[in-house]
Protein backbone atom coordinates (compact mmCIF):
# COMPACT_ATOMS: atom_id res chain seq x y z
CA UNK A 1 0.00 0.00 0.00
CA UNK A 2 1.41 3.38 -1.00
CA UNK A 3 2.03 5.59 2.00
CA UNK A 4 0.78 9.20 1.86
CA UNK A 5 2.55 11.82 3.95
CA UNK A 6 0.54 14.27 6.03
CA UNK A 7 3.51 15.00 8.28
CA UNK A 8 4.87 18.52 8.91
CA UNK A 9 8.14 17.70 7.16
CA UNK A 10 9.07 15.98 5.07
CA UNK A 11 6.00 16.50 2.90
CA UNK A 12 4.83 14.95 -0.37
CA UNK A 13 7.07 16.13 -3.21
CA UNK A 14 5.24 17.23 -6.39
CA UNK A 15 5.93 15.40 -9.63
CA UNK A 16 7.49 18.48 -11.26
CA UNK A 17 10.02 18.68 -8.44
CA UNK A 18 10.69 14.93 -8.38
CA UNK A 19 11.52 15.08 -12.07
CA UNK A 20 14.30 17.61 -11.43
CA UNK A 21 15.60 15.64 -8.45
CA UNK A 22 15.86 12.55 -10.65
CA UNK A 23 18.14 14.21 -13.20
CA UNK A 24 21.89 13.65 -13.33
CA UNK A 25 23.77 15.96 -10.97
CA UNK A 26 25.92 18.77 -12.35
CA UNK A 27 29.13 20.21 -10.93
CA UNK A 28 28.70 23.31 -8.82
CA UNK A 29 31.80 25.16 -10.08
CA UNK A 30 30.33 25.63 -13.54
CA UNK A 31 28.55 28.35 -15.50
CA UNK A 32 25.49 26.09 -15.69
CA UNK A 33 25.16 25.96 -11.91
CA UNK A 34 25.93 29.67 -11.58
CA UNK A 35 23.12 30.61 -13.98
CA UNK A 36 20.62 28.33 -12.22
CA UNK A 37 21.59 29.54 -8.75
CA UNK A 38 21.23 33.20 -9.73
CA UNK A 39 17.78 32.38 -11.17
CA UNK A 40 16.84 30.73 -7.84
CA UNK A 41 17.92 33.88 -6.01
CA UNK A 42 15.71 36.02 -8.25
CA UNK A 43 12.75 33.70 -7.67
CA UNK A 44 13.28 33.81 -3.89
CA UNK A 45 13.29 37.62 -3.98
CA UNK A 46 9.94 37.44 -5.77
CA UNK A 47 8.58 35.01 -3.17
CA UNK A 48 9.33 37.47 -0.36
CA UNK A 49 8.47 40.52 -2.50
CA UNK A 50 11.76 42.05 -1.38
CA UNK A 51 14.41 43.42 -3.73
CA UNK A 52 17.18 42.90 -1.19
CA UNK A 53 20.09 40.53 -1.90
CA UNK A 54 20.49 39.93 1.84
CA UNK A 55 19.85 36.19 2.00
CA UNK A 56 21.91 33.02 1.91
CA UNK A 57 21.26 29.31 1.47
CA UNK A 58 23.03 26.67 3.56
CA UNK A 59 23.44 22.94 3.00
CA UNK A 60 21.75 22.10 6.30
CA UNK A 61 18.43 21.51 7.97
CA UNK A 62 16.48 24.53 9.20
CA UNK A 63 18.25 24.28 12.55
CA UNK A 64 21.48 25.27 10.78
CA UNK A 65 19.90 28.55 9.69
CA UNK A 66 18.59 29.06 13.23
CA UNK A 67 22.13 28.63 14.59
CA UNK A 68 23.44 31.01 11.92
CA UNK A 69 20.91 33.63 13.05
CA UNK A 70 22.25 33.42 16.61
CA UNK A 71 25.93 33.49 15.60
CA UNK A 72 25.74 36.23 12.98
CA UNK A 73 23.48 38.80 14.61
CA UNK A 74 24.10 38.51 18.36
CA UNK A 75 27.20 38.66 20.54
CA UNK A 76 28.07 36.77 23.68
CA UNK A 77 26.24 38.12 26.73
CA UNK A 78 23.57 39.97 24.76
CA UNK A 79 19.98 39.62 25.94
CA UNK A 80 17.32 38.10 23.70
CA UNK A 81 13.66 37.43 24.43
CA UNK A 82 12.75 33.86 23.51
CA UNK A 83 9.09 33.00 22.99
CA UNK A 84 9.04 29.39 24.12
CA UNK A 85 5.71 27.81 23.25
CA UNK A 86 6.78 24.39 22.02
CA UNK A 87 9.57 22.07 20.93
CA UNK A 88 11.02 24.60 18.49
CA UNK A 89 10.69 27.55 20.84
CA UNK A 90 12.82 25.43 23.17
CA UNK A 91 15.34 25.09 20.34
CA UNK A 92 15.80 28.86 20.22
CA UNK A 93 16.35 28.77 23.97
CA UNK A 94 18.96 25.99 23.75
CA UNK A 95 20.81 27.71 20.89
CA UNK A 96 20.86 31.05 22.71
CA UNK A 97 22.23 29.46 25.87
CA UNK A 98 24.77 27.34 23.98
CA UNK A 99 26.31 30.36 22.24
CA UNK A 100 26.55 32.48 25.37
CA UNK A 101 23.57 34.78 24.95
CA UNK A 102 21.44 35.77 27.91
CA UNK A 103 17.92 34.57 27.05
CA UNK A 104 14.83 35.98 28.72
CA UNK A 105 12.27 33.20 28.50
CA UNK A 106 8.63 34.02 27.82
CA UNK A 107 7.09 30.63 28.48
CA UNK A 108 3.83 30.07 26.61
CA UNK A 109 1.65 27.08 27.43
CA UNK A 110 1.89 24.51 24.63
CA UNK A 111 -1.07 25.02 22.30
CA UNK A 112 -1.40 28.70 23.21
CA UNK A 113 -0.06 31.69 21.28
CA UNK A 114 2.15 34.52 22.50
CA UNK A 115 0.40 37.62 23.85
CA UNK A 116 1.84 40.82 22.29
CA UNK A 117 1.00 42.71 25.49
CA UNK A 118 3.19 40.35 27.49
CA UNK A 119 5.97 40.78 24.93
CA UNK A 120 5.66 44.57 25.32
CA UNK A 121 5.90 44.30 29.11
CA UNK A 122 9.04 42.17 28.88
CA UNK A 123 10.68 44.49 26.35
CA UNK A 124 9.85 47.52 28.54
CA UNK A 125 11.30 45.72 31.56
CA UNK A 126 14.45 44.65 29.70
CA UNK A 127 15.38 47.81 27.78
CA UNK A 128 18.76 46.30 26.86
CA UNK A 129 17.17 43.35 25.03
CA UNK A 130 18.67 42.99 21.55
CA UNK A 131 16.29 40.56 19.88
CA UNK A 132 13.04 38.60 19.98
CA UNK A 133 13.17 34.98 18.78
CA UNK A 134 9.95 33.22 17.83
CA UNK A 135 8.27 30.71 15.55
CA UNK A 136 5.65 32.03 13.14
CA UNK A 137 4.13 28.55 13.13
CA UNK A 138 5.09 26.36 16.10
CA UNK A 139 5.25 22.99 14.37
CA UNK A 140 5.10 20.92 17.55
CA UNK A 141 1.73 22.32 18.69
CA UNK A 142 0.13 23.70 15.53
CA UNK A 143 -0.09 27.18 17.10
CA UNK A 144 0.41 30.48 15.28
CA UNK A 145 2.25 33.33 16.99
CA UNK A 146 1.08 36.89 16.14
CA UNK A 147 4.28 37.82 14.30
CA UNK A 148 3.10 41.06 12.70
CA UNK A 149 1.94 42.48 16.03
CA UNK A 150 5.23 41.53 17.70
CA UNK A 151 7.10 42.97 14.72
CA UNK A 152 5.43 46.33 15.37
CA UNK A 153 6.75 46.25 18.95
CA UNK A 154 10.29 45.58 17.74
CA UNK A 155 10.25 48.12 14.92
CA UNK A 156 10.59 51.21 17.14
CA UNK A 157 13.19 49.65 19.42
CA UNK A 158 16.77 48.49 18.87
CA UNK A 159 15.38 44.96 18.86
CA UNK A 160 15.70 42.52 15.97
CA UNK A 161 12.75 40.22 15.31
CA UNK A 162 14.11 36.80 14.37
CA UNK A 163 11.39 34.55 12.94
CA UNK A 164 11.58 30.81 12.39
CA UNK A 165 9.40 30.47 9.29
CA UNK A 166 10.25 26.83 8.67
CA UNK A 167 6.56 25.81 8.56
CA UNK A 168 5.35 29.23 7.39
CA UNK A 169 7.50 30.03 4.36
CA UNK A 170 5.61 28.89 1.27
CA UNK A 171 2.31 28.86 3.20
CA UNK A 172 1.75 32.45 4.29
CA UNK A 173 2.38 35.46 2.06
CA UNK A 174 5.30 36.74 4.10
CA UNK A 175 6.74 40.14 3.20
CA UNK A 176 9.40 40.62 5.91
CA UNK A 177 9.52 44.43 5.69
CA UNK A 178 5.73 44.59 6.15
CA UNK A 179 5.76 42.09 9.01
CA UNK A 180 8.63 43.81 10.87
CA UNK A 181 10.86 40.74 10.50
CA UNK A 182 14.62 41.37 10.61
CA UNK A 183 15.90 37.80 10.28
CA UNK A 184 13.84 35.03 8.71
CA UNK A 185 14.85 31.36 8.48
CA UNK A 186 13.33 28.55 6.43
CA UNK A 187 13.90 24.90 5.56
CA UNK A 188 13.44 22.92 2.38
CA UNK A 189 11.41 19.94 3.58
CA UNK A 190 8.24 21.84 4.46
CA UNK A 191 6.17 24.07 2.18
CA UNK A 192 9.14 24.59 -0.16
CA UNK A 193 8.25 21.04 -1.26
CA UNK A 194 11.75 19.52 -1.27
CA UNK A 195 13.61 16.80 0.65
CA UNK A 196 15.53 17.92 3.77
CA UNK A 197 19.00 19.40 3.44
CA UNK A 198 18.64 23.04 2.37
CA UNK A 199 17.99 26.05 4.61
CA UNK A 200 17.72 29.77 3.96
CA UNK A 201 18.36 32.90 6.02
CA UNK A 202 17.08 36.35 4.96
CA UNK A 203 17.97 39.55 6.85
CA UNK A 204 16.97 43.21 6.79
CA UNK A 205 19.14 46.30 6.37
CA UNK A 206 18.68 46.94 10.07
CA UNK A 207 20.01 43.47 10.85
CA UNK A 208 22.87 43.98 8.36
CA UNK A 209 24.22 46.77 10.58
CA UNK A 210 24.48 44.21 13.39
CA UNK A 211 26.18 41.53 11.29
CA UNK A 212 29.03 39.81 13.14
CA UNK A 213 31.52 37.15 12.09
CA UNK A 214 31.37 34.55 14.86
CA UNK A 215 30.62 31.59 12.58
CA UNK A 216 32.76 29.51 10.24
CA UNK A 217 30.52 27.19 8.17
CA UNK A 218 27.41 29.24 8.95
CA UNK A 219 29.06 32.60 8.23
CA UNK A 220 26.62 34.94 6.49
CA UNK A 221 29.44 37.24 5.34
CA UNK A 222 31.37 34.42 3.63
CA UNK A 223 28.28 32.95 1.99
CA UNK A 224 26.68 36.21 0.90
CA UNK A 225 29.76 37.39 -0.97
CA UNK A 226 29.96 34.13 -2.96
CA UNK A 227 26.23 33.59 -3.46
CA UNK A 228 25.66 37.02 -4.99
CA UNK A 229 28.15 35.85 -7.65
CA UNK A 230 26.22 32.62 -8.22
CA UNK A 231 28.51 30.40 -6.18
CA UNK A 232 28.77 29.17 -2.57
CA UNK A 233 31.56 29.27 0.01
CA UNK A 234 31.28 25.52 0.61
CA UNK A 235 29.84 22.59 -1.36
CA UNK A 236 26.14 23.35 -1.91
CA UNK A 237 23.14 21.03 -1.93
CA UNK A 238 23.24 21.05 -5.75
CA UNK A 239 20.18 18.93 -6.53
CA UNK A 240 18.05 20.72 -3.94
CA UNK A 241 18.99 24.15 -5.29
CA UNK A 242 18.08 23.08 -8.84
CA UNK A 243 14.79 21.59 -7.59
CA UNK A 244 14.07 24.75 -5.58
CA UNK A 245 13.94 26.62 -8.88
CA UNK A 246 10.99 24.39 -9.83
CA UNK A 247 9.16 24.56 -6.48
CA UNK A 248 9.52 28.35 -6.26
CA UNK A 249 8.20 28.60 -9.82
CA UNK A 250 5.17 26.53 -8.81
CA UNK A 251 4.42 28.76 -5.80
CA UNK A 252 4.80 31.92 -7.86
CA UNK A 253 2.64 30.58 -10.70
CA UNK A 254 -0.18 29.99 -8.20
CA UNK A 255 0.54 33.28 -6.41
CA UNK A 256 1.17 33.51 -2.67
CA UNK A 257 -2.23 35.04 -1.90
CA UNK A 258 -3.91 32.01 -3.48
CA UNK A 259 -1.41 29.64 -1.84
CA UNK A 260 -2.22 31.11 1.56
CA UNK A 261 -5.96 30.98 0.88
CA UNK A 262 -5.70 27.31 -0.14
CA UNK A 263 -3.88 26.41 3.07
CA UNK A 264 -6.31 28.49 5.14
CA UNK A 265 -9.37 26.75 3.70
CA UNK A 266 -7.90 23.23 3.93
CA UNK A 267 -6.92 23.94 7.55
CA UNK A 268 -10.37 25.33 8.39
CA UNK A 269 -12.11 22.43 6.64
CA UNK A 270 -9.97 19.83 8.41
CA UNK A 271 -10.57 21.33 11.84
CA UNK A 272 -14.32 21.62 11.14
CA UNK A 273 -14.39 17.93 10.19
CA UNK A 274 -12.37 17.01 13.29
CA UNK A 275 -14.92 18.71 15.54
CA UNK A 276 -17.86 17.05 13.75
CA UNK A 277 -16.17 13.71 14.35
CA UNK A 278 -16.02 14.34 18.09
CA UNK A 279 -12.35 15.26 18.36
CA UNK A 280 -10.88 18.49 19.71
CA UNK A 281 -8.50 20.91 17.94
CA UNK A 282 -5.52 21.47 20.24
CA UNK A 283 -4.11 24.86 19.24
CA UNK A 284 -5.99 27.91 20.50
CA UNK A 285 -5.03 29.97 17.42
CA UNK A 286 -4.16 27.37 14.80
CA UNK A 287 -1.46 27.70 12.20
CA UNK A 288 -2.71 27.03 8.68
CA UNK A 289 0.38 24.88 8.02
CA UNK A 290 -0.43 22.06 10.43
CA UNK A 291 -3.48 21.11 12.50
CA UNK A 292 -3.02 19.52 15.92
CA UNK A 293 -5.80 17.30 17.26
CA UNK A 294 -6.24 16.30 20.89
CA UNK A 295 -7.39 12.82 21.84
CA UNK A 296 -6.57 10.43 24.71
CA UNK A 297 -6.33 7.80 21.93
CA UNK A 298 -4.11 9.88 19.67
CA UNK A 299 -1.52 7.13 19.23
CA UNK A 300 -4.16 4.49 18.44
CA UNK A 301 -5.62 6.81 15.80
CA UNK A 302 -2.20 7.55 14.34
CA UNK A 303 -1.18 3.87 14.20
CA UNK A 304 -4.41 2.74 12.56
CA UNK A 305 -4.21 5.54 9.99
CA UNK A 306 -0.70 4.33 9.19
CA UNK A 307 -2.01 0.79 8.74
CA UNK A 308 -4.18 2.22 5.96
CA UNK A 309 -1.20 4.02 4.41
CA UNK A 310 -1.83 7.50 5.84
CA UNK A 311 1.04 8.88 7.92
CA UNK A 312 0.34 11.76 10.30
CA UNK A 313 2.69 12.96 13.05
CA UNK A 314 2.39 12.25 16.75
CA UNK A 315 2.89 14.60 19.66
CA UNK A 316 6.33 15.43 21.04
CA UNK A 317 7.66 15.40 24.60
CA UNK A 318 4.77 16.08 27.01
CA UNK A 319 2.23 15.88 24.18
CA UNK A 320 3.27 12.38 23.12
CA UNK A 321 0.16 10.19 23.05
CA UNK A 322 -2.11 13.22 23.54
CA UNK A 323 -2.21 14.80 20.09
CA UNK A 324 -1.65 13.91 16.48
CA UNK A 325 -0.66 16.47 13.84
CA UNK A 326 -1.94 16.77 10.26
CA UNK A 327 0.16 18.78 7.80
CA UNK A 328 -1.48 20.86 5.08
CA UNK A 329 1.83 21.52 3.32
CA UNK A 330 2.22 19.73 0.01
CA UNK A 331 -1.49 18.85 0.21
CA UNK A 332 -4.20 19.64 -2.32
CA UNK A 333 -7.93 19.73 -1.43
CA UNK A 334 -8.53 16.17 -2.72
CA UNK A 335 -5.74 14.86 -0.49
CA UNK A 336 -7.39 16.50 2.52
CA UNK A 337 -10.73 14.95 1.63
CA UNK A 338 -9.13 11.50 1.49
CA UNK A 339 -7.53 12.05 4.89
CA UNK A 340 -10.83 13.00 6.50
CA UNK A 341 -12.51 9.97 4.94
CA UNK A 342 -9.82 7.65 6.31
CA UNK A 343 -10.04 9.35 9.71
CA UNK A 344 -13.77 8.54 9.77
CA UNK A 345 -13.02 4.86 9.05
CA UNK A 346 -10.39 4.75 11.80
CA UNK A 347 -12.62 6.41 14.41
CA UNK A 348 -15.43 3.97 13.58
CA UNK A 349 -13.03 1.03 13.89
CA UNK A 350 -11.91 2.31 17.30
CA UNK A 351 -15.48 2.86 18.47
CA UNK A 352 -14.97 6.61 18.82
CA UNK A 353 -17.55 7.71 16.25
CA UNK A 354 -20.57 5.86 14.92
CA UNK A 355 -21.16 6.92 11.36
CA UNK A 356 -19.53 7.69 8.07
CA UNK A 357 -19.73 10.71 5.78
CA UNK A 358 -20.30 13.49 8.31
CA UNK A 359 -16.69 14.65 8.43
CA UNK A 360 -16.38 14.46 4.65
CA UNK A 361 -19.55 16.53 4.33
CA UNK A 362 -18.27 19.18 6.76
CA UNK A 363 -14.89 19.34 4.99
CA UNK A 364 -16.51 19.66 1.56
CA UNK A 365 -18.92 22.38 2.73
CA UNK A 366 -16.06 24.59 3.95
CA UNK A 367 -14.16 24.28 0.67
CA UNK A 368 -17.32 24.86 -1.38
CA UNK A 369 -18.31 27.92 0.66
CA UNK A 370 -14.73 29.22 0.38
CA UNK A 371 -14.77 28.89 -3.40
CA UNK A 372 -11.91 26.40 -3.53
CA UNK A 373 -14.27 23.89 -5.16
Amino acid sequence: MKERLFTPGPVEIPERVRKVLGEQIIHHRTEEFKRSFLEVRELFKRLLEEDSENFVFFASSGTGAMESAILNFFGQGEKVLVINGGKFGERWLHLAKHWGLEPIEYKVEWGKSADPEEVKKLLDKHADCRGVLLQISETSTGAYHPTKEIGELCRDREVLLVADAITALGVYRIVPSQWGIDVLVGGSQKALLLPPGLSVLWFSQRAERRLKDRAFYFSVKKELKKQMEGQTAWTPAISLILALKESLSMLLEEGMERVENRHRLISKATLRAVEVLGLKPFAEKPSISVSSVFSPMAEDIRRLLLKYGVRVAGGQDGLKGKIFRISHMGVDPKDGLMLVGMLEVVLKRLGLFDGLGEGVKAYSEVLTEGGLW
